[in-house]
């Protein structure tokens, strides 16, 4: 990381804007995530950049020739920058750093460029930001693990014996891949009963969340030619907040022999802001112990997690006071993306640019730590008090949950924005 890369990650960096040197602002100058928008002056999906509580249009600013992306951010999805390279995002962020800092004149004292390209946030659409080719779920949180092996076999054996020695992950659908704001509509599907011979039909009676992180294909590799561990990182453009919603029961009777196939198609959402994975380096730090060793293409020298605070709230209909559900941290998880992503491709798997690796459900030590009304509740046997009443074992229709991330620095936190969806019910 040169010198002027680093500069853009200066905790004592401020901007002109000054809702973006709010300490509680998910979008300091520090950040600068990219997502795609839409206004009421112009209905046409193109490329932003989040500070404060603006998003900056980067379409007028290359148009006004103050950035350089080869024309790309006129585009619907952010997937043609992406493509363009490592270099050619951090000259964009270094660029957009220095236009944004707290003395730069060029941006703020012209009233006719502000204007059009500064934009209220509260007022924007968000669309899903990259065109997804391909979607992936891994299983690498040992406590979530744990717990639903501890749950559904043995407590004293609860991890399978592959578990520990390889990120397991399955193919999931990238066509149901929603952004943050979109209704889920409940799923029908097979349901088998206890002491029922045959399943039913049913709409799904065990909606559960999972709580996860996911990371964004930067740069593709070709088919046969796997991605060492080591530069696995530079492969990643950036991580955003996901919720691979979850049809227990229907998972429950379908995922023999072959895993989750309609009990988790129905949707997955991810945020509308892609974090940096440069935004996120000052909060590199170091993944949990791995015992045993990995294999030696699943090893890789130094600090591979980062510390990211993460919670669940539920809102069921017509409350005003939200219940939190879960708070726990990234970090905690054993395998990490660079090792999720070599794993991925040891085979010849190629992946692409725009291409979405779910973390899977993140879940701490503690029951307010789970990443999953599954685990919070113990399969319904322990349900959730709410804070206005009533109680949760499941999602009712009507609820809206949503998930928040972030990592505090010192003075400032870089943050993901809300990641939200409300439960439609069933279609009759």
């Amino acid at each position: 990381m040169n010198d002027a890369l680093k500069a853009t990650l200066a905790p004592t960096l401020k901007s002109w804007i000054e809702s973006a040197n709010d300490p509680a602002n998910d979008f300091p100058i520090q950040n600068l995530p990219f997502g795609v928008f839409s206004d009421a002056v112009s209905p046409l999906p193109r490329a932003g950049v989040a500070i404060g509580d603006w998003i900056v249009d980067l379409a007028v600013l290359e148009d006004a020739r103050l950035i350089d992306a080869r024309g790309t951010f006129h585009a619907s999805r952010l997937n043609d920058f992406i493509a363009l390279g490592r270099e050619k995002w951090r000259d964009v962020r270094i660029a957009l750093s220095a236009l944004l800092a707290q003395g730069n004149a060029a941006l703020r004292d012209d009233e006719i460029l502000r204007r059009r390209a500064l934009v209220p946030r509260a007022g924007a659409t968000m669309h899903l930001p990259v065109e997804i080719p391909g979607y992936t779920d891994f299983y690498s949180s040992k406590e979530h693990a744990t717990n639903v092996g501890s749950m559904f076999r043995d407590p004293k054996n609860a991890l399978l014996p592959n578990w520990s020695e390889l990120p397991v992950g399955y193919n999931g659908r990238a066509s149901s891949v929603v952004v943050s704001g979109t209704p889920v509509r409940r799923p029908n599907g097979q349901i088998k009963l206890p002491n029922e011979e045959r399943p039913i039909f049913s709409a799904c009676r065990k909606l559960d969340i999972e709580l996860e992180t996911g990371f964004i294909i930067g740069r593709g590799n070709a088919l046969g030619e796997p991605i060492p561990c080591e530069d696995a990182e530079a492969h990643i453009f950036g991580m955003v907040l996901l919720n691979d919603w979850s049809a227990r029961d229907i998972q429950q009777w379908e995922y023999v022999p072959l895993g989750p196939f309609n009990s988790k198609g129905f949707a997955t959402t991810i945020s509308p802001w892609i974090v940096t994975l440069d935004a996120l380096e000052p909060f590199r730090t170091a993944t949990p112990a791995q015992e045993p060793a990995p294999l030696a293409y699943l090893r890789h020298e130094g600090d591979h997690a980062f510390d990211i605070e993460l919670e669940v709230v539920l809102r069921p209909e017509g409350a005003r006071t939200p219940t939190t559900l879960s708070r726990t941290n990234f970090r905690l998880m054993y395998w990490s993306m660079a090792q999720q992503l070599a794993h991925h491709t040891v085979g010849g798997c190629n992946t692409r640019v725009g291409d979405l690796m779910g973390s899977g459900t993140i879940s701490g030590p503690t029951p307010d730590s789970c990443g999953s009304l599954l685990e919070s509740t113990w399969n319904g046997q322990r349900p959730v008090k709410l804070e206005e009443g009533g109680e949760r074992v499941f999602l009712q229709d009507g609820d809206e949950v949503t998930l928040r991330g972030w990592c505090q620095g010192e003075g400032y936190r870089v943050g993901f924005g809300a990641c939200v969806g409300e439960i439609l019910p069933a279609r009759g």
